[in-house]
């Protein structure tokens, strides 16, 4: 099965594609881990995109495409796969069109993940990190410290990030509505868009998503 998962940030896309991958038996592929493994292995496309990304610079589509497209050609995608963050706007979704169709391919489903505005901003503006361990989060409504701003697991102090500001919240949310919502529009035009909401547990939120999923056989 071949999935694109799309939906605003706080959505718990990463959470999802990591239970849904390991749910379908296929790889997660994230944007984030593909800009990490290409730039720790040195590959070509990932000391092109350091370059750009060392200059304050956005790294091109080609770039993130070509990373995309190796990834998907290895071994364990050739049964299917999870985008996470790919395609990002409509270049590189009429790009992985283009890609699957070269092998005969397609894809199966596009999956948003639907969350009101307001609660995005809740979600992400209440996050709290730890100093001493980034791993310790928490939040101010959904996972409270025991006592306010320190951290219950090392006694660190929880800080808020820069980028977590609700200002910063908004700000990611415009670029969201202008550069990745059009492709839900493209995506629904081929019949392949499946909306669920991403309100509740994370576990309740899987089931949701696993059974709004096009069976294998379909």
């Amino acid at each position: 099965m071949r999935i694109v998962l799309v939906g605003p940030p706080g959505a718990g896309k990463g959470t999802q594609a990591a239970y849904l991958a390991k749910n379908l038996a296929i790889p997660h592929i994230s944007t984030g881990d593909l800009f990490r493994a290409n730039i720790s292995q040195g590959t070509p496309l990932g000391q092109k995109a350091q370059e750009y990304m060392r200059a304050g610079q956005l790294v091109p589509d080609e770039v993130t495409i070509g990373m995309a497209k190796d990834r998907m050609e290895q071994e364990d995608a050739a049964e299917g796969f999870l985008l996470d963050g790919f395609p990002r706007n409509l270049a590189q979704a009429e790009a992985l069109d283009t890609i699957l169709k070269a092998d005969g391919l397609g894809l199966d489903a596009v999956l948003d993940l639907e969350v009101p505005e307001d609660e995005v901003v809740k979600r992400i503006a209440g996050r709290r990190m730890c100093r001493k361990d980034s791993s310790h989060i928490f939040h101010v409504i959904y996972n409270p410290p025991a006592a306010e701003g320190v951290c219950d697991t090392c006694g660190g102090e929880l800080y808020q990030r820069e980028d977590d500001s609700e200002d910063t919240v908004r700000k990611r949310l415009e670029v969201y509505h202008s550069e990745t919502e059009p492709i839900i529009d493209y995506y629904k035009a081929q019949g392949l868009v499946v909306t669920i909401s991403a309100l509740g547990k994370v576990a309740e939120v899987t089931q949701r998503a696993m059974e709004a999923l096009p069976s294998r056989e379909a």
